[in-house]
């Protein structure tokens, strides 16, 4: 083994392998002898930050001496920051432990710098210092570095100058940073790598914006791409290509046109020499394309293009790169009821249209599709004459009707009241659906204006004439209450009739109210065929009936009374008039001659002999001659004079 010196405090050489091995001779003891090699060693504490050299490195490990009797170990992860670190450099390391369980003596280098990195870090800041860091991971935002030990944060935006697209690629790499934000209340580091470039940026933009001129071509690449334009790399300086100005055709991103990196040629269009903003424009290296159109185009001719733009409104056509033309929707179809140019084409449509107006000054066109198509009113009269059935499509409602389509470009009305004989329609949604189909009769044909009058209830014939009969006032049906009111309610009645009646003629018989879904007789009380109105009465159906049955009884009562009535003045009569017996008899007895006497007068002629005519003559005589025997009894009697008078009267009352 070499032989190994030390020079200790005392200044004296040590022949350390002789101490080693124990050949050391000497006078002293060998407890002197520890002593005076303990002399000779450093002094150090733990917690204690020392500087030492570096005598070993490897993958895993740093060897570094402080002066002690034994090396200390120091984990090579601590001085990541610094690969350039070699055997002989000064190191500043931490003691954390003289002596572990194996005897070793534990240093740290992360501990030393950090004791004292506030104070560094504070200083670079102060000194606008470039410091040597790490990046370790990346974070929300950006980075995280270990800059002089201390855990620091570089933003996103402040790692280049350029846009970054992927951060993974800058961990792991020990970069030049400024310190450029400190906040010691909570320990936060902020670092920049892009002001190390920035100041040397700064000075080319001047240069290169310096031999700038408006017009000038130059080579750049697309750098940042957003959806209001792109941003070109110039060669340190960065232009703003606005999404105007990419194309002369309609761009709805720039994506469409450029990709990152890509290499292209620009035109200067402005620049700001203090605000060092640069515009610039790649549809202007091409020719203007109104002024390379056909010449040969005109009003009238037909062309071909692709739809790029709907709005409600209408439509835009490009029918070449940068020319487009308006298809306003009044010009996509003959029908008057105007609809949503989305219902006719989308975007991406390819389609032919005809030229209505061309102004190549102002750079517009005007475009239709209907034109390309026959107006199908110049023949309605043939096709749809008054009183012809077709069949249409419901295309809308309004609260006066239902608008159907015949065909394209041919609409027509149904009014409210032509859609039924019998119901009575509130609403056309009640009668039929949006794009149901419905069979129509042609009733008015308007060709200046363009419009149809429509019927449905025209096809079947009108039945309120024969409803007149069968709803005859006075006429009893039956009925269900469809709807109720604060005026009535809505009865309907057999075949889709429906009628009308008032709370009061919805009284039941037992007093109480019908009620909305009940089924109930009903009296028809009035019919208006003009106006299809029926009024109807429950109420009726019991009262009338019960009048009828109240008269009929006082009928009864009251010839029952004219009876008894004639009895009971008979016998009054009898009791005043008749009371003298002895008068009573010879009325009697006169009675009884007279009618011997008709009888005998009778026997005269055979019965089958007498006429109508015969038999007045016969019975005057005898009642003549009843008279003059009723005198000459009356004479032979005259003693007798005021029972005859009685009985006289008697007789007349007879």
């Amino acid at each position: 083994m070499a032989k190994r010196t030390f020079k200790g405090q005392g200044n004296e050489d040590f022949d350390w392998s002789a101490f080693e091995n124990g050949s050391v001779e000497s006078s002293m003891s060998k407890e002197e002898q520890q002593k005076a090699y303990d002399k000779t060693l450093n002094q150090i504490k733990t917690d204690e930050v020392v500087e030492g050299t570096v005598i070993s490195i490897n993958k895993r490990e740093v060897v570094v001496n402080i002066g002690y009797k034994s090396d200390g170990i120091v984990s090579m992860n601590e001085f990541r920051y610094n690969p350039d670190l070699k055997v002989g450099d000064k190191v500043e390391v931490y003691i954390e432990s003289q002596e572990d369980k194996k005897g070793q003596l534990l240093l740290s280098h992360k501990k030393a710098v950090n004791s004292r990195s506030w104070d560094r870090v504070n200083a670079a800041l102060e000194n606008d210092e470039i410091v040597k860091g790490y990046i370790k991971s990346r974070t929300k935002g950006g980075m995280i570095v270990e800059v002089l030990g201390v855990e620091a944060f570089l933003p996103g935006s402040q790692i280049d100058v350029k846009p970054i697209r992927d951060y993974e690629v800058f961990v792991g790499k020990t970069m030049d940073f400024k310190v450029v934000k400190i906040n010691n209340e909570f320990k936060n580091v902020v670092v920049s790598h892009k002001a190390l470039i920035e100041a040397e940026l700064e000075q080319q933009k001047k240069e290169i914006i310096s031999k700038l001129e408006k017009g000038q071509i130059l080579e750049g690449t697309v750098k940042g791409i957003e959806p209001y334009g792109c941003f070109i790399d110039l060669g340190g300086v960065d232009g703003l290509i606005h999404i105007t100005d990419l194309s002369w055709g309609r761009v709805n991103h720039p994506s469409e046109i450029l990709t990152l990196d890509q290499k292209i040629n620009v035109v200067i269009l402005d620049f700001n020499e203090e605000k060092t903003r640069i515009a610039l424009g790649l549809k202007q290296l091409t020719p203007q394309p109104w002024e390379a159109l056909d010449p040969n185009l005109n009003v009238g001719d037909k062309v071909s293009g692709k739809v790029v733009v709907v709005a409600d409104y209408g439509a835009f056509v490009e029918i070449a790169p940068g020319v487009e033309g308006l298809i306003h929707v009044s010009e996509m179809s003959w029908s008057q009821h105007l609809r949503s140019a989305q219902e006719f084409v989308k975007v991406g449509d390819t389609i032919e249209a005809q030229i209505l107006t061309l102004d190549r000054d102002e750079r517009k066109m005007s475009l239709g599709i209907k034109q390309l198509k026959q107006d199908p009113w110049i023949n309605i009269d043939e096709k749809y004459a008054v009183g012809s059935k077709h069949t249409a499509k419901v295309r809308n409602f309004t609260n006066f009707g239902v608008f159907v389509e015949l065909e394209e470009g041919v609409d027509g009305l149904i009014h409210i009241s032509d859609l039924s004989w019998t119901k009575k329609v509130k609403h056309p949604s009640e009668f039929t659906t949006l794009d149901a189909d419905i069979d129509i009769i042609v009733l008015e044909i308007d060709k200046e204006n363009r419009r149809l009058s429509l019927g449905h209830k025209q096809l079947e014939d009108n039945p309120w004439s024969i409803y007149e009969t069968t709803y005859a006032v006075d006429s009893i049906h039956q009925g269900k209450i469809v709807d109720m009111k604060d005026n009535g309610a809505i009865i309907s009645l057999e075949e889709g009739l429906e009628a009308f009646t008032t709370p009061k003629h919805l009284v039941k018989e037992d007093g109480s109210q019908a009620k909305l879904g009940e089924t109930l007789d009903f009296k028809v009380i009035e019919f208006n065929e003009d106006k299809k109105r029926i009024f109807v009465s429950h109420s009726r159906t019991f009262e009338d009936l019960q009048k009828a049955t109240d008269a009929e009884g006082e009928k009864k009562e009251e010839k029952k009374a004219k009876k008894s009535s004639k009895k009971e003045n008979a016998s009054q009569m009898e009791k005043t008039t008749l009371g003298d017996i002895e008068g009573l008899a010879e009325l009697k007895a006169e009675l009884t001659k007279a009618a011997v006497k008709k009888a005998a007068a009778k026997a005269e002629k055979p019965a089958e002999e007498k006429t109508a005519e015969e038999k007045p003559a016969e019975e005057k005589p005898a009642k003549k001659t009843t008279k003059k025997a009723a005198k000459a009894d009356d004479a032979e009697k005259a003693e007798k004079a005021p029972a005859k008078k009685t009985t006289k009267k008697a007789a007349k009352a007879e």
